[in-house]
């Protein structure tokens, strides 16, 4: 499991001071970065080898800008070709969000998914971890 450390801004927040609901999916990106490493460790956007095919995110408690946040990142399921990122952020020990990312290794000239191959896979599941209802 990964874990990135972050400080809120104080413009990640909205009217009522919480932090806003559109910033949890840039952080989440932000910490997903060792993963894309195991893939691409240049992180080169012109070769790069993964698609998001889906992106879910339960907010779980109101968060603030004067608190650090922890983000978690871990692997769930490995497929073929795709794989769930398992995420949650926690703020003065509360969880405040859980996230699920399903990214597809891809290939972009063929337009098409690609198996993941096995060195990735085998990086990828010293990272596992259970998912939410497993």
């Amino acid at each position: 499991m990964f874990h990135f450390e972050l400080e809120p801004r104080f413009s990640d927040t909205d009217a009522l001071g919480h932090i806003t609901n559109t910033v949890l999916p840039v952080w989440f990106e932000q910490a997903r970065k060792p993963i894309f490493e195991i893939f691409h460790p240049s992180l080169e956007p012109k070769t790069w080898p993964l698609i998001v095919a889906r992106l879910e995110i339960d907010l779980m408690a109101q968060s603030y800008w004067d608190k650090p946040v922890e983000i978690t990142t871990g692997i769930g399921r490995i497929g073929n070709s795709s794989f769930h990122v398992i995420q949650e952020a926690f703020q003065s020990g509360a969880r405040i969000a859980r996230g699920l990312t399903v990214l597809i290794h891809f290939d972009y000239k063929t337009q098409k998914a690609v198996p993941i191959p096995e060195n990735v896979r085998a990086q990828l599941a010293e990272h596992v971890i259970a998912e939410a209802g497993s």
